[in-house]
């Protein structure tokens, strides 16, 4: 995951010092949850009764549920008291540690699985597999539950000196920004002038005949959405379409009868009452009356509420059948807008400012006017410092009012160089308009959320790489039936964007990609301080409680060694220290992940079998790995294992059967033949890639990889065959530079019934036409992709019977000129990308092509190479 060095953001805070440890201690809830999740599983049942420490797990458990259920009211607490911040460092180790003890159960009920299955048939394996003493460990065990209920007692004990509350559900109150109010002085507003007129034509159009419609302003915190519903509720053609007006602010609390009192009071000429003495009947009585017959526009502003009940409840109020009243609202969440039945034209996604709207913002800020012309030093620096907001107006105001009249160049240069989270904040500074919608996540997506900050700042983050962390981590829940845990990771990336964390989403079908604006990412960052820690020359400590180290630099594997209670280490490009991974492998037995991306070592010590918590093994790139150690094959809990780019290694380990929990292979190796046997009773194994096997010539020969769900072959320039019977249940394909490939893959006139959404094909010059056995995902196919496919000469008139297909993309294709008559079909194609193909895209270009007419349903026609002249 960690391939590119990032540098430490430095952390100079002033008025939020605190905040880094308040935002990792809330995740503690999260792992609390999470261990009596697993308490509740049957391994550790059969665990306890074979053990016989039934009684002493229910005491951890009963004894787990008290402090998880003052987590809640002691992170509310802690800048009150530095002796709760020590507690709940000490709730944190002591979970961390209990976890271990739990998870110990489940490998050793996968170790029992393997025994049974092929330890009968040899004892080779059985001692292969075989632990310590069955008593030993019985023993071990027990001792330490019993230390863990020890310290969990003392610490249930402690809590009363801080005099914490038990609640047994998350249900804390989110902090609430203050109220907004409809005002605005639109000099005051830069760049937002062609948004305005956008959702003015919105809101004053009547083509739909609705007698209510709703139109959503949707982005990230301090993006400007309130101060542009402002813009609009003040415009002149705002004031002449609706006879009514009316402004709330709801945020947290659309509690109905709240709303009604607050849409009561915002409606112009009413005797003022108070309606808080009203109940439900009559508030929603006197709103019906005063709306009754009016064309009205009510603005929501800040809305967070996902219910759909509680939003149809208050439909039903304040639609009085007057055609064109329309509803604008305010929200960082695209379910909140979802809910309310908005119409995909009629969600408005607000944008990031552009360059030059970002520098004049500033400049109003942070000089008077035409004083930044005095100042042309200050005016060159001030341009790299918007350069860092990313187009944030929020961003972009903070950063210039603290500079204003403030002329020392070194001042500048320091807002410059450090993190803008450095700067003293108000309530509606930047930092608290981001954390406000982390404070709103549901404990299940915060780690997600703060394992971001493994990945290089600026980085297209892949889900299904993401994903691999994740589930190593144990941060996705179990998948439903069909689902892979691709699709699990995927559902939780689409809930980030969803609540617009996250930016420039895009789902391929199967998978999906986004970013992180840096401000997110620095958010991220802060959050997963104490938790996930990057070691580099100015940081050169390993802190107490991280459990997530990342290392920077080669040379600082001399450093005083980590604790050994770490969950994951990722070690830097061009590691060579063996000795030091050698006692990285002895010490930190509870490893969960192990990154050595383009290591020097040539080979892993065979101690590596006793990681038996290890869920993810990385060596990807790893030029000089010439073997591997039979020991690998110990690993049962191991669900990832990346060889990709290991262009040295002979062959893969004895065994591989025995890696019963493996989900994920990623194979580059010089042997010739593939274990397919061993492969096949894999029954998790879900991603398999082949690059660079240059030896290999078939695959898969009368096997059927039922659980597959994605295989990409690439580069593998001596395979003849793969017969497509044994992958037919994969989602995704992707075929590179495979010269010699059999493209048929055994499929003649009979279609298969297959379920693929995503498809490559790239640089095959035996394709001519596409194979047949596309056709048989008609219903499922949503992503297509060709490219250097330099003998493609036609697409068969069948392509457009793929009904689902929503991006097609073709290039490097110069022998294709045309494409099937029939492409009005696609209904559901949105995306079209062509380039490299001189004559298809002079046919077809948008406007101008003689066959434009062909395609011009498709919202989106567009050459690349003609985007970057």
């Amino acid at each position: 995951m960690i391939h590119q060095p990032t540098i430490l953001l430095t952390t100079n805070f002033q008025l939020h010092s605190s905040l880094p440890k308040l935002m990792a201690e809330s995740l503690l809830f999260r792992i609390a949850e999470s261990v009596l999740g697993k308490l509740a599983t049957a391994a550790v049942h059969e665990a306890s009764l074979a053990l016989g420490v039934r009684s002493e797990l229910q005491q951890m458990k009963e004894n787990m549920e008290i402090i998880r259920g003052v987590l809640l009211d002691a992170e509310k607490k802690t800048t009150q008291s530095s002796g709760l911040s020590e507690w709940l460092r000490q709730v944190k180790r002591l979970f961390s540690d209990a976890e271990d003890i739990v998870d110990d159960f489940e490998c050793e009920a996968l170790r029992k699985h393997v025994v049974n299955t092929y330890g009968s048939c040899s004892r080779k394996v059985r001692r292969f597999l075989s632990k310590s003493n069955p008593v030993v460990y019985r023993l071990r065990m027990a001792h330490h539950i019993q230390d863990i209920n020890t310290r969990l007692a003392k610490l249930a004990a402690d809590r009363n000196m801080f005099g914490l509350q038990i609640i047994d559900h998350d249900t804390r109150v989110v902090h609430v920004r203050e109220m907004t109010h409809s005002h605005v002085n639109p000099s005051n507003v830069t760049g937002r002038e062609h948004d305005k007129n956008e959702i003015v034509k919105l809101l004053v159009q009547d083509g739909d005949f609705q007698s209510l419609s709703v139109i959503s302003i949707v982005g990230m915190g301090g993006l400007g959405k309130t101060t542009l519903a402002k813009l609009v509720f003040n415009d002149t053609n705002i004031d002449e379409c609706f006879q009514l007006k009316m402004w709330v602010c709801v945020s947290n609390d659309f509690e109905l009868r709240n709303v009604l009192i607050k849409i009561l009071n915002s409606a112009p000429n009413l005797t003022r009452e108070n309606f808080n003495n009203f109940e439900t009947e009559q508030l929603q009585n006197l709103l019906r009356n005063r709306l009754e017959g009016k064309k009205f526009l009510l603005v929501l502003d800040d809305a967070w509420n996902e219910d759909p009940a509680r939003w149809h409840e208050l439909k039903e109020i304040i639609d009085v059948d007057v055609e064109g009243s329309k509803v604008l609202v305010t929200t960082r969440s695209h379910a909140a807008a979802t809910i309310m039945h908005t119409k995909s034209s009629n969600l408005y996604l607000l944008g990031c400012l552009s360059k030059e709207d970002s520098l004049s913002l500033f400049l109003k800020f942070a000089f008077d006017d035409g004083e930044e012309n005095k100042h042309p030093e200050l005016l060159e620096i001030g341009k790299e410092i918007v350069e860092k907001c990313g187009g944030l107006p929020l961003a972009v105001k903070t950063v210039g009012s603290s500079l204003f009249s403030k002329f020392d160049k070194k001042e500048w240069e320091s807002i410059r160089d450090n993190e803008i989270w450095s700067l003293k904040q108000n309530e509606e500074g930047i930092l608290p308009a981001l954390k406000l919608s982390y404070d709103q996540l549901p404990s299940y997506l915060k780690p997600c959320f703060a394992s971001f900050s493994l990945c290089p700042q600026n980085a297209i983050i892949i889900c299904s790489q993401i994903s691999t962390m994740w589930e190593a981590l144990g941060f996705l829940p179990p998948p439903k039936e069909s689902e892979s845990m691709v699709d699990v990771a995927n559902h939780l990336v689409y809930e980030l964007w969803s609540r617009s964390f996250l930016a420039d989403y895009f789902d391929f079908g199967g998978d999906s990609s986004f970013t992180l604006h840096d401000l997110v990412y620095d958010l991220v960052v802060h959050i997963a301080k104490g938790e996930f820690e990057r070691i580099n020359l100015r940081n050169q400590k390993f802190p107490e409680n991280a459990q997530h180290l990342v290392f920077m630099e080669n040379n600082l594997h001399g450093q005083a060694f980590p604790h050994t209670s770490l969950k994951s280490v990722y070690l830097c490009q061009g590691m060579n220290n063996e000795a030091f991974l050698i006692k990285l492998v002895s010490r930190c037995k509870y490893l969960r992940i192990l990154e050595l991306y383009s290591s020097e070592i040539e080979s892993l010590p065979y101690s590596i079998g006793k990681l038996k918590h290890l869920r993810h093994l990385n060596l990807q790139n790893s030029k000089k790995l010439k073997r591997l150690p039979d020991s690998v094959c110990k690993l049962q809990n191991l669900q990832t294992l990346d060889l990709l780019g290991c262009v040295e290694l002979q062959k893969l380990p004895k065994g591989m059967r025995n890696l019963i929990s493996l989900r994920n292979l990623f194979i580059t190796t010089k042997q010739v033949d593939f274990p397919d046997k061993d492969i096949e009773v894999l029954t998790s194994l879900e991603k398999l890639n082949f690059s660079y096997c240059n030896n290999l010539e078939s695959l898969f020969n009368g096997i059927q990889l039922s659980t597959l769900k994605k295989l990409a072959l690439l580069g593998c320039e001596s395979l003849k065959s793969v017969p497509f019977h044994a992958i037919r249940n994969i989602n995704v394909l992707a075929i590179y530079n495979c010269d010699k490939l059999e493209l048929s893959m055994g499929v003649g006139s009979q279609i298969p019934d297959s379920r693929l959404k995503y498809v490559v094909l790239k640089d095959l010059p035996q394709l001519v036409t596409l194979p047949k056995w596309i056709q048989g995902s008609a219903n499922f196919l949503q992503s297509l992709f060709i490219d250097g496919c330099i003998n493609l000469k036609e697409l068969p008139d069948w392509l457009t019977t793929l009904i689902y297909l929503n991006f097609f993309s073709i290039g490097k294709c110069p022998n294709l000129l045309s494409l099937p008559d029939n492409m009005h079909q696609l209904t559901n194609l949105e995306r079209l990308e062509i380039s490299g193909c001189p004559e298809l895209w002079k046919r077809f270009k948008p406007g101008v092509g003689h066959d434009w007419y062909k395609i011009s349903h498709i919202k989106h026609v567009y050459n690349p190479e003609e985007d970057e002249e």
